[in-house]
This record gives C-alpha cells, sequence and structure tokens, in this order.
C-alpha cells in the first residue's frame, strides 16, 4: 500500500531504505482512486519512533493511504520535540468535522492511574465518542485499548502483580473471523503493560468477541460485534529491539524490573533479540486495512 506522508517526516529515510512504497502529493494526485484516509492519535512519548513502526505495517497492501497524524491539545509532550509536533500533527478541533476510513489510537506508558487521573481524559472521551460516528473502524493498541474497553463497554483494568514483558504464544479462538484471517493456530506476539483485562468480563460481554488469548499473557485480540473497534493489548508494531531498548531504559533509571520473558537468546541481554512476529504483524494490518476499512467504508462519506 502506498502511505501519502510529509516530505520531511523524519520516519520517511528510513522506510524509503526499507522499500515501504511511499508516495508523493504529485504521484498521488495522477491515481484515480479514491485513497483511504487513515488518523492516528499518537500517545506513546518517542512519537517518531511509534511513527515508523506504524507506518510501517500501513505500507503493505495496495491501496493509497493519506496519514494524518493526531496530538492532544490538553497534555503537550515533553519527549517529542515542538517542531516535530507543531509541523506533522494536527488537534481535534481540526479535524473533528471531518470523516476518516480508519483510526488508530496507540497506548501510553500511563497504566498505573486510574482513567479519570489522566490529564487528557476528557479529551479522550470526547475523541472516542466522535469515533463513533466520524469513522468506519478505530484500532486500539495497549492502553488505548483498555481506555476503549472501560470507556464503551465498562470493563476496568487491572494491575498485575508483576509487568507483563516479553514475547507470548497466542492462540486463535475463531478462524472464520476476517482479522485474522490466514494466521496460524498460534502466533507470537509482544507485550508490554502494567495492568491487565479479565478474559470472563470479555467471555460474558454481549458486544465483544475474544479472537486471540495467550495462556501466559492473557487476552490480546478484542473486537466489537461489528468491527468497528479493535483492541489489541500487545504490541504487534513494535521492532525486535523494542522491548530491550524499554528494558535497558528502566534499568538505567534504578527500577526493579525482569527480564522480558522468551526475548533475549539464552536469556542474554547481550544478545540480539529475533523479530518472530513480523509476519503476523503485517497480516494483522493489511486484513484490517481490506476487510474492516476498504470493504466497509463508503466511497463517499457525505
Amino acid at each position: 500500500m502506498p502511505i501519502k506522508i510529509p516530505q520531511h517526516l523524519p520516519a520517511r529515510e528510513i522506510l524509503e531504505k526499507e522499500n515501504i512504497f511511499i508516495m508523493d502529493e504529485g504521484r498521488a494526485s495522477q491515481q484515480d482512486i479514491r485513497p483511504l484516509n487513515i488518523v492516528i492519535l499518537n500517545l506513546m512519548p518517542e512519537k517518531e519512533k511509534t511513527e515508523r513502526q506504524l507506518l510501517r505495517l500501513l505500507g503493505n497492501t495496495p491501496i493509497q493511504v493519506n496519514i494524518t497524524f493526531l496530538k492532544t491539545a490538553t497534555y503537550e509532550s515533553k519527549t517529542t520535540s515542538k517542531n516535530h509536533l507543531e509541523e506533522f500533527y494536527m488537534a481535534f478541533r481540526d479535524i473533528k468535522e471531518k470523516k476518516y476510513d480508519g483510526m488508530i489510537i496507540t497506548g501510553a506508558p500511563i497504566e498505573l492511574l486510574a482513567f479519570e487521573e489522566v490529564d487528557y481524559w476528557p479529551e479522550l472521551k470526547e475523541i472516542l465518542d466522535w469515533t463513533s460516528t466520524n469513522v468506519t473502524s478505530t484500532m486500539h493498541i495497549c492502553w488505548g485499548a483498555q481506555a476503549a474497553l472501560y470507556h464503551h463497554y465498562g470493563i476496568q483494568k487491572y494491575e498485575l502483580p508483576r509487568k507483563c514483558s516479553g514475547i507470548y504464544k497466542h492462540r486463535v479462538l475463531d478462524q472464520n473471523e476476517k482479522l485474522l484471517r490466514g494466521f496460524d493456530d498460534e502466533f507470537l506476539a509482544p507485550h508490554s503493560r502494567n495492568t491487565d483485562i479479565s478474559k470472563e468480563e470479555l467471555l460474558g460481554s454481549n458486544e465483544l468477541k475474544l479472537l486471540a488469548i495467550s495462556e501466559e499473557a492473557g487476552p490480546l485480540i478484542i473486537s466489537s460485534n461489528d468491527g468497528r473497534r479493535i483492541m489489541i493489548t500487545g504490541h504487534l508494531e513494535y521492532e525486535a529491539t523494542t522491548l530491550a531498548e524499554e528494558y535497558k531504559r528502566d534499568r538505567s533509571r534504578g527500577i526493579d524490573i525482569q527480564m522480558p520473558d522468551n526475548y533475549f537468546p539464552g536469556d542474554s541481554p547481550e544478545m540480539p533479540p529475533a523479530n518472530r512476529w513480523r509476519s503476523h504483524a503485517h497480516l494483522f494490518f493489511s486484513n484490517w486495512l481490506n476487510y474492516y476499512v476498504y470493504q466497509e467504508t463508503p466511497f463517499e462519506w457525505d
């Protein structure tokens, strides 16, 4: 999928070196097709890294995609430059009258706070409500998934006795679900979180479907019955080194944290980890874009 992103976005050079299909404004205008419009609410602290991870996965199918990055207006990032945010990001007030084919709401490192204690929670609630009428399908990742489950369905998160960090085996619960079309019966996915959600509450809901689960890490992929909300508690978008970077960062801060499970070869942090989830990550994003966004969105929203 050719993705249309700003010419000077820092992630662009890295993606071009990986042969990710990136299209500029001139070439995009010559294609007589209606592109998909995807908005990404990036709540992660290292925004440029998250941009790269998500754009890599969105650029792997045949349809043209226009990307809009969204920031919160009620909280200013302390880890991303103001110039970067001003050049490449919009605020919700700038887009709230528009319609989008798809949306991604990322995680955020604030899991141990109650939702109501988050600075931008009122703004996020407004955005979540807005997606119900202005977005065909929204993918919520990690804390973003927990926020959606709490706001839309009243399912509360709970704190884990120790951080769930590592690469875990998951099994598919519904082979006929389009979102998981082409998935192996079992597959690997990264997790990095301090909280979880109840499997029993998910299974007891008449509005949700639990699609994939891990014996060690719990629920991974949840969908609303109509497919308009997709919740994923892990991080299929992570690069091979992301968990290592998080682990070494926390260790350098003096945080008593365990080594990520099933991750470093021989449990040695000096050994480079392998990416063993890449193919399913690409398949997951491709299925979402095809079956839940492209096939479902109107040709003309108005």
